[in-house]
């Protein structure tokens, strides 16, 4: 059984959640959609994979949830579009079953319910043709922010997160002032950026982190696990010194020459900043610690991308890079713009390719598990 979201309640939402989101991934299925071009996503989801099974295995007491509930429920806040968030929840699923069937071997199955969230804006329409026809479980798309609640009190056992906490949930208002000492001018990111803008980012993250675990701890059961996968950086190292942070970088000076070529204005570039936050593990440790409803069980930094090997395929790595960002995009410059700056960045990056090969190391996806005290 599918619950699917009805086009009434998106458009009744769509004008205000356009308005509080900063981010929007492609949906549908066309050339640049997300569904088409997020395989680097699964490739560094995947790497934890057999950490998240050993943790359920270890670490979740269904036996607990069993005696109160005759249905086990999972949830992946972020969802997206796409088969990506559907292999990951049937991969989970399958886990806890093999941990029911071992913590309680005389107990009949319960019943399950994958709940898929994200933004009023999500394709879910796109994310939920990419289900099985037959499938054991129940399913249901559930629209609205991360940020607060969106599932019931106490109906939730396991809580997945993949890559999507990383996107804040507004600006700080202070980039744009420029009265303010955190003033980016010029610039699009703290990548680089002077130390006021970098502390303003990493105060709206411990903000939105702190609003996550509240959520949560209200939706998840107690003895409920959280599993987090996402952008990271090890503590104390610049942005500047990995991929993402290149990028950054060649996308404000594209659009800077933009400017100066008359493509653009300077006051647009001025008020675009992108809302992304890696946040490091010795600040994530302390959110979760601060807000005190769950314990950290599992907190690690892996390497995104193990299996890169030789040079990287620039092309193909700024149509996934795309289809996840072109939504804050299309919110501040035209379409022909956003063409030219995804074009340049193609040709920017080839030339620093080795240099983005060597930027590539352990340290850039962070791993975690909670638990609901």
């Amino acid at each position: 059984m599918t619950t699917l979201v009805s086009n009434s309640l998106m458009k009744e939402n769509s004008d205000k959640a356009v308005m509080n989101s900063p981010t929007q991934v492609i949906g549908g299925h066309g050339t640049n959609s997300y569904s088409n071009n997020s395989s680097y996503q699964r490739l560094a989801a995947n790497i934890v994979t057999k950490k998240i099974e050993d943790a359920i295995m270890m670490k979740l007491d269904l036996e607990s949830f069993s005696s109160t509930s005759n249905i086990i429920r999972l949830a992946d806040f972020g969802c997206g579009v796409g088969s990506n968030a559907v292999n990951t929840m049937q991969d989970l699923l399958e886990t806890v079953k093999k941990k029911y069937m071992s913590q309680c071997s005389t107990s009949q199955m319960p019943e399950f319910q994958l709940i898929f969230n994200d933004q009023f804006t999500n394709d879910f329409n796109t994310l939920f043709t990419s289900l099985p026809q037959e499938k054991e479980y129940f399913v249901a798309g559930v629209p609205g922010s991360f940020h607060k609640q969106v599932l019931p009190n106490s109906t939730l056992h396991l809580a997945h997160c993949s890559y999507s906490l990383h996107w804040l949930s507004r600006l700080p208002k202070e980039l744009q002032d420029e009265h303010s000492p955190a003033w980016n001018k010029s610039k699009i990111h703290y990548t680089s950026a002077p130390q006021e803008v970098l502390i303003d980012y990493a105060t709206q993250f411990a903000e939105d982190l702190d609003n996550f675990l509240n959520a949560r701890a209200q939706e998840i059961v107690s003895g409920g696990m959280v599993v987090i996968v996402g952008s990271s950086i090890p503590d104390g190292m610049p942005y500047s010194q990995v991929v993402n942070g290149l990028m950054y970088n060649c996308m404000g000076s594209i659009l800077m020459d933009m400017v100066k070529t008359g493509s653009i204005s300077e006051a647009e570039v001025d008020a675009f900043n992108l809302p992304i936050y890696a946040c490091p593990p010795g600040e994530f440790t302390e959110g979760v610690e601060r807000n005190g409803l769950f314990t950290v069980e599992v907190i690690e930094l892996m390497n995104p991308a193990p299996w890169l090997k030789g040079p990287i395929d620039i092309p193909v790595f700024v149509k996934h890079v795309r289809a996840a960002m072109e939504g804050m995009f299309n919110k501040h410059f035209s379409s022909e713009a956003i063409d030219e700056l995804f074009n340049q960045l193609v040709l920017q990056l080839s030339e620093i390719s080795q240099q983005m090969e060597s930027c590539y190391r352990d340290g850039l996806q962070l791993f975690a598990i909670l638990k609901r005290k």
